[in-house]
């Protein structure tokens, strides 16, 4: 399969550090081609599991599917801060929980996204203080029972689904 080559890049919209850049491309017959790309920083997700392995979930309004998620916890990396501090910080902050963290693998969003998630997963849980969301965050921390979030993926009601599945494969709970 022969690469594209990339003749020019503009941002036509930034905010809230996300962008939608038009990036046109020369196609393999020559052919000149626009797309729009959505740009972002590298988000951070986590399955977290308390000892008795209760998955421990975000019920928050996500503005994109207009709808309130039942979600895992996660955001984005800070000005220097690594992937695992980051988390560290968005699994306090979202659920005031901590737990061993270790990182899984990254996955990519979509094909129209340079979106590169860093997929964590957290054992041995434990509850040390009360959420502080964001300003614009309001969160109500829910744990489920391993079969019923199992089920919950299946829905595919949630943002980071293959967060989830890619956790409980390299927990060996799938």
């Amino acid at each position: 399969m022969q690469k594209w080559t990339k003749k020019e890049s503009e941002t036509v919209f930034s905010k809230y550090g996300r962008a939608v850049k038009r990036r046109t491309f020369i196609l393999p017959d020559g052919q000149d081609a626009d797309f729009y790309v959505q740009v972002s920083g590298s988000p951070v997700c986590v399955l977290a599991l308390t000892n008795d392995n209760r998955v421990i979930l975000v019920r928050q309004f996500r503005v994109g599917p207009e709808d309130v998620l039942l979600e895992l916890p996660g955001g984005v990396q800070e000005k220097g801060e690594s992937p695992e501090e980051a988390m560290r910080r968005e699994l306090l902050e979202e659920t005031g929980y901590t737990g061993d963290i270790e990182s899984v693998t990254r996955c990519l969003d979509c094909a129209y996204s340079t979106t590169d998630r860093h997929c964590f997963v957290a054992t041995n849980c434990q509850k040390v203080a009360e959420p502080k969301p964001d300003e614009t965050e309001f969160v109500e921390v829910v744990t489920m029972p391993l079969p019923e979030f199992r089920n919950h993926l299946r829905t595919g009601r949630m943002t980071d689904v293959e967060v989830g599945y890619l956790g409980l494969d390299y927990l060996g709970l799938l």
